[in-house]
Formats: C-alpha cells, structure tokens, sequence
C-alpha cells in the first residue's frame, strides 16, 4: 500500500489577490456596494434624534452594532482603492478610485461624526452610566472610553466636517502629490559596465554592496534625482507643517505638534521626551561601532555611504522561496500558532512581494478587518535584510490575527506597541541564523548586519524626529528649504559626530522620506517597539517557555486596552529613562561581543 507524502508548499514571487475586498472594481459592482453603503450611512444617521443622556444603555450597545457595521463596509472598500493603487502607483484607475473612496470615505465621517461628538460632548456622570457592561461588551467599553480622552482637542460639528472636506481636497490631495511625484522616480546606475534603470528599493540594494565605489554610486544617484525636485518636494513638506500646526496648535490647541501624534498614541509626553532623550545620550554607543566597522571593512573611517555594508567576502542572495520557508520554520519553533497564522497570508494569496516599475517602494502590513487575514506588501530582492524585512512584516499581521477576535474598532494596537511582534520577528529569525552558523567570520557579518539594523531602527528613527522637531519650528519661523538642508545636515553631524564622513548630498536625504509627510513625528514608534522587543526578548532568554504565554496575551490584547494596562502587565514603565537605557546597554554588549570575536 502506497503512501501518500504532502508536498512542500511553493512559495513564488506573486501580486496579491484583493478579491476579497472587491471582486472586480468595476462600476456595476462598486456602485451596487456604494448603495449599500449609503444605505447604511442613512439607518445610522436616523438614529440622532434617538441620542441622550437618559437612553437605556441597551439602545447605546445597538447603535454600536450599526456603526461598526457601517465601519466594516467603508474599510473593505477604502482598503482595495489603497492596496490597489500601492501596487500600482501609476495606475489612473487606481488613483480616480481611491479619489472616489477618499471622498466617499470623507462624506461618510461628515455625516457620521454627530455620534462622537455626543458622546465626548456628555458630561462623566453621564458617560460612566451609558458604559457598556466590560464583562460582556470589553471592546465596546473600551472604545467608548478611549473617545473621550479627545475630548479637550475636539471641535463643534461644522467645524470638524469643514476639517475633513479640507484635508480630503487639501493636504490628503498633497500628499498623494508626492506618492505620485517619488515614486516614479527612475535611477540609473552603472554596474560592471552596464547601465540598469532601478526602482528606488533595487537602487538602495547597492547600499549593501561589497563593492564601495557601488555603495557610494547608489547614495548619489538617489539624491541626484531627488535634488532635481528638492524645491518641490520642500515646498509640499512646508504646507504639510503647516496644515498641522494651523489645525492640530491653533485650532485643536494641542501644547506642541508632537503632542497630536502621543495623544493619537496614546503615550504620555514624558516617555516620549525619556525616548529621545536617551537616544541623545547614546549616540556615542554608534558611533563607537562605526569605528570598529571601518577596522574591520580595512578602512581608516567610513563615509555615510558604507554604514550598511555587508562585512562578509561575498554578496549573498536568498531565493524566496528559501526565506518564506526559513522564516515559518523560525515562528514554528517559537510557537506553532505563530507559523499557522503567518502561513494564512500566503495560502489565501495575501502578500505583494515581487520587484515592479510604479510599485510603492519598502514594505507594509496592511490590516482591513479583524474577519479578513492581513495584506502584506514588500520588494523582495534576494538580500538578507529582505529575509528580515519578510519576518518584519509577517509579524504585524501575526499582531492583528492575534486580535482577531476584536471589534474593528479595537484590533488595532496603538502605534509604538503596534511594532512589537514585528521587531520580535525580527530578532527571533536572527538569532536562529546566529545559532546555527559556526563560522565565527559569517557569525560576525549575522551580528553585525542586526547592530546595522538597530542603529537604522532605533537611532536613525529618533533622530528623524529631531529633526522634525526642528524642522516645525524652523518652517513656521518662516525658514527657507535652504536653511532646512542645513538643519539637516546639523542633525547628521551631531548623530555622527566625527566617526564616519557626510558627503554634501546627504542633506537631501529627509525630503526622502516619506513617514515625515504622511505620519509626521510617526518615526518614533520604531525607536519605541525596537527598545521595548530588547527588553522583552532579554526576558524570554532568561524565561524561555515560560515567557510565551505572556506575549501571546501582549499580542492579543490589540488595541482593546490602553498601553499603559498592557505594559504594567509586563511590569513596564515607559517614563524612566532607565527603561530606554536598558534597551541601549543591550545593544552597547552586541557590539561588545562583536569586539572580541577572533576572526
């Protein structure tokens, strides 16, 4: 009798299927779904003349049935118009779709946005006897509380629909400017005497070559091409920082502009100041590794052009296949219902991973609703970074399917706690790659290349948002794109110090990145989840299985309870320094280790 063996999966560079979002975005099928859309819009908005503070609370736990209802069908339709126009930037039937979805989506807040503003508009008493039972309806209470907490930056209604018409012709239509403009971009660069037109992420892929004239070539034809637009680009960032500082200070009277982002986040501003702070008060641990790569790649200093490159003799490649293999077996091994979870993206076909000209460039998760597995976006090009890229990204769709089991409303985790399992993943892929290699030569390169990326995810992020910092005041002071460049370049030098060499066209660099326009002061979250993962993985060294059902919590919670509730629980407190330090001594022994490797 024969025996039936199931086959290793295959796991191909693909696009994604958005089909269950839209089966086709044809007018016929969007227009029958719109229908129901508005239909829905009106069934909620009937319900305002039934809104006061004397209804029974069973009446309010239904209008949350409605409005949650309605919330799903927006997302599922704003999402394909997002995704689609993602994986294809240049698309003129993506973008008038998404146009469409934005103002429908706009439309939809308008006339929707009486519910919150009744509710933030009721005094404690009032709120606190209309509170859902927590027992039974968790996620309801928790929302309903979390609204108010906006309460004191929140505007009559005329005013916040007059925001929202503004922003989806204004600052949203600006913003879509400069996806278009940037990711169009084509660079060129000459290598082993042929000329190859790239995307942006294939370019950079140079930054992790061996070869150091490539290096550097790949730097200056990235912003060669976008000096040619730095006035433009400038200028959409100046009415960026002013759209938000006009809206968010002078009409919403938040106490600074980084404070829209903590209290979006909800994170006190004091551990935000711990974070950057003690970001500040480390650079030296960096800059003492950047001294110690230049010894090692036989260089006197290193130039900005080679903080990423590889220290091995070779360029190493991983087929796709290879590292989607290699990075389920490492969640496997971590808990098997990590893996289950992240196989789910590539069995129902949710991930966009292949290389194409007017494809967004880097990477994301993309959750639409706790019912729907997550889409995945990324550019897989064979480097090692990208295998950690893909255990990146694969670890926020882990988060969200841990929270499944949530409202809409509160799958989500607030932003800085939203990048653990992400970080995580990350981490737990590198030490399997540490322990099962010998070779103390490539043991050094696996080391190092994750010192490389904790610098880029922990000291680069923060100081973005130094930057940033100075660069709002700097624009409402009425600062020119000039004087910005210089700024910039002031950041960089006091980063570095004098432990590697800033070429001038680095002064360019901040107009290329995209997270300082679409999520100002956004870059922090990454300094945050990177540090808080430190800790938590020093803790599961020293716990091992004992730590897993904790995290498995951690992830589950989503965003249905404050963070503040969720580290307590992981004995965290966020507004010491000493916290964020040990996240920077952790990363100060890695590179103690990396020292005294005999090679």
């Amino acid at each position: 009798m024969s025996v039936a063996i199931a086959e290793k999966p295959s796991y191909e560079l693909s696009s994604w299927d958005l089909s269950e979002l839209l089966p086709e975005p044809t007018e016929a099928i969007l227009s029958e779904r719109l229908a129901d859309l508005e239909k829905k819009v009106q069934d909620f908005v009937a319900v305002r003349e039934n809104l006061n503070p004397e209804m029974d609370p069973e009446m309010l736990l239904n209008i949350m049935g409605q409005y949650e209802d309605l919330v799903e069908t927006i997302f599922k339709l704003g999402a394909y118009g997002s995704l689609w126009f993602s994986a294809d930037t240049q698309s003129s039937a993506a973008l008038t779709y998404r146009n469409r979805l934005q103002q429908v989506s706009t439309d939809v807040q308008n006339r929707t946005l009486f519910f919150d503003l009744w509710w933030k508009g009721l005094d404690d008493d009032e709120a606190s006897a209309l509170l859902p039972n927590s027992e039974h309806f968790p996620d309801q209470r928790h929302y309903l509380a979390d609204l108010r907490r906006t309460k004191p930056y929140t505007l009559d209604e005329k005013s916040e629909q007059l925001i929202n018409t503004k922003d989806a012709n204004g600052i949203d239509a600006v913003m879509t400017l400069y996806s278009m403009i940037t990711n169009r971009f084509e660079f060129t660069i000459e290598v082993e005497g042929e000329k190859q037109t790239l995307t942006r992420d294939a370019l950079m892929g140079y930054a992790q070559s061996r070869q150091p004239e490539l290096r550097a070539a790949a730097y200056r034809e990235l912003y060669r091409v976008y000096s040619q637009d730095a006035n433009i680009l400038a200028q959409i960032y100046s009415n960026r920082v002013r759209d938000w500082y006009n809206e968010h200070v002078v009409l919403r009277h938040y106490s600074s502009p980084i404070a829209v982002r903590n209290v979006a986040n909800d994170i006190p501003d004091a551990a935000v100041d711990a974070l950057l702070e003690v970001a500040r008060e480390n650079v030296h641990i960096f800059q003492r590794y950047f001294a110690l790569k230049a010894g090692w790649l036989g260089m006197e200093k290193l130039r900005r052009y080679d903080i990423y490159a590889p220290l091995a003799a070779s360029d190493r490649k991983v087929d796709y296949q290879d590292a989607v293999a290699m990075v389920l077996d490492t969640f496997h091994r971590f808990h098997p219902e990590i893996a289950r979870k992240a196989r789910r993206v590539f069995d129902e076909n949710h991930i966009d991973s292949e290389v194409r000209k007017g494809k967004r460039g880097g990477a994301f998760c993309a959750t639409v609703l706790p019912s729907l597995t997550p889409w995945v976006l990324m550019n897989y090009t064979g480097r090692v970074r990208d295998v950690a890229t893909l255990a990146h990204e694969l670890g926020h769709a882990i988060h969200s399917m841990s929270a499944e089991k949530h409202s809409v409303l509160t799958q989500h985790p607030t932003l800085p706690l939203a990048e653990t399992a992400s970080v995580f993943s990350e981490i737990l892929l590198t030490e399997r790659l540490l322990a099962e290699e010998q070779d103390p030569l490539v043991r050094r390169e696996l080391l190092a290349a994750s010192v490389d990326d904790m610098y880029a995810t922990v000291m680069r992020q923060a100081y973005f948002v130094h930057f940033e910092r100075t660069a709002h005041a700097a624009i409402m002071a009425n600062r020119s794109p000039d004087e910005l460049h210089d700024l910039y370049m002031a950041n960089l030098q006091e980063q570095f110090g004098d432990s590697l060499e800033i070429a001038p066209e680095f002064k360019y660099e901040w107009i290329s990145i995209p997270h300082i326009y679409q999520t100002p002061f956004y870059c922090y979250a990454y300094s945050f989840g990177q540090l808080l993962v430190l800790s938590l993985y020093r803790r599961y060294q020293e716990e091992g299985d004992a730590f897993k059902p904790g995290y498995m919590k951690l992830l589950a919670y989503g965003g249905s309870a404050r963070p503040e509730h969720i580290l307590q629980e992981a004995n965290i407190n966020v507004t010491e320094k000493a916290f964020w330090q040990g996240g920077f001594d952790v990363i100060r022994d890695m590179i103690d280790e990396l020292a005294t490797l005999e090679v």
